[in-house]
């Protein structure tokens, strides 16, 4: 299992674009359409390390209607993060087993079969499980044949004037609040097979195969749920925001 994307909802993926690409240096990977929704992901770093996130806009939304739902009831923001496995239906047992309920089970197309386990039981934040029979893994890799061949997906519905910034931002990690600590972590271990990097009586720093980053945050108010990307850049020290996400831009090392 490898933490794959984060999700972040939006009805117009442009301004988002803007910041990451011509601010960041984001390369965009691929996108499509969907039943309700066009996806779009990037990519935020380089060959060596770095961390993919989706943008979700709206689109043909009379077939479903479920984006436009989140964003009318919880405006832009996080809406959800994508682990991917090799084998789905192994994993959804395994997950059972240890007393959680998936749900929006769907293995029927052998492109991309999925499963969620929803933000009550996932301390705050949608989670998907995913099986896909591309035939990169990580995202690092997926990277990799980026640069080799170029995004995939049809339509490339995104704009293609955009302007991307001479230097690469990395996301260094996702960021998330919880006001339990313990029982978070041991979700994010236990079910979602994450490795403890360091820790403290304030926070939990996990790291999946393939460079992926979260980091749990102890907080008093009893709102869990993604907190902020975190990104390493060559310029200066600065808050941003990207689909309604707070992103914090440190200078790299």
């Amino acid at each position: 299992m490898h933490l794959d994307h984060v999700a972040l909802a939006t009805r117009d993926a442009g301004p988002a674009l803007q910041t990451l690409v011509g601010e960041l240096g984001a390369h965009i990977m691929s996108g499509g359409h969907g039943y309700g929704f066009r996806p779009m992901q990037v990519f935020l770093g380089d060959g060596e390390s770095g961390m993919k996130i989706e943008l979700l806009e709206p689109w043909d939304f009379e077939q479903n209607d479920f984006l436009d739902r989140f964003l009318t009831r919880h405006g832009e923001g996080p809406h959800h993060l994508t682990f991917k496995v090799q084998d789905l239906e192994a994993t959804i047992e395994r997950v059972r087993s240890l007393g959680y309920s998936p749900v929006g089970i769907e293995l029927s197309d052998p492109i991309w079969r999925e499963a969620f386990l929803n933000p009550k039981e996932a301390h705050g934040t949608v989670v998907q499980l995913a099986e896909s029979n591309a035939p990169h893994g990580s995202p690092l890799e997926e990277y990799a044949a980026y640069c080799e061949h170029g995004p995939g997906g049809e339509p490339m519905w995104w704009p293609q004037d955009l302007v991307r910034a001479e230097s690469s931002a990395r996301l260094r990690r996702v960021v998330l609040r919880t006001p339990t600590l313990d029982a978070t972590s041991d979700f994010y271990t236990t079910v979602l097979d994450g490795t403890v990097e360091a820790s403290d009586e304030h926070s939990v720093s996990l790291v999946w195969p393939g460079g992926g980053r979260i980091r749990l945050e102890a907080h008093r108010e009893p709102d869990p749920g993604i907190d902020r990307l975190e990104v390493e850049d060559p310029g200066p020290a600065r808050i941003l925001t990207v689909a309604g996400v707070r992103v914090v831009v440190t200078p790299q090392s």
